[in-house]
């Protein structure tokens, strides 16, 4: 699990965000990744309370806790009032934001299975340049 101090709010990509303090939890993803879009997409679905507020990390509207080289190297989340968190961790306070996934997002508080846990998303880091390269061919043409 890694926590992170944020740092003073950054431009992702230019422009403002005028209130990123909100009662919702925060998911910043990779708009430009047919992967990552997918996925969220599918959490977006999911999220009938509307309790995430995800941000596109290249979009020129979003404010970022921290460089985007470093928001698009890992997931990260951030639930009101706690620390930004990436990896596993971000991926557990989104399934806790989501009714019917919050059971594992509860199991994932134990701290050795978060651990496995961020084992497999580090394995997964490894292979998602092979991936997205997949879903880029899919959606050409």
């Amino acid at each position: 699990m890694s926590v992170k101090k944020p740092h003073a709010l950054s431009k992702c990509a230019g422009g403002s965000d005028s209130n990123l303090e909100q009662e919702r939890l925060t998911v910043w993803f990779d708009g430009a990744c047919p992967l990552c879009s997918r996925e969220i997409a599918l959490f977006r679905r999911m999220d009938k309370k509307r309790a995430i507020r995800f941000l596109d990390i290249r979009s020129s509207q979003t404010a970022c806790p921290l460089s985007q080289a470093d928001l698009l190297a890992r997931f990260h989340a951030q639930e009101p009032g706690l620390p930004l968190v990436s990896g596993a961790a971000a991926f557990a306070a989104m399934w806790r934001a989501i009714p019917i996934l919050r059971p594992f997002g509860e199991l994932a508080r134990v701290p050795l299975l978060l651990k496995a846990l961020d084992f497999a998303y580090l394995a997964f880091l490894k292979i998602r340049p092979a991936l997205q390269r997949h879903f880029n061919q899919g959606r050409v043409g």
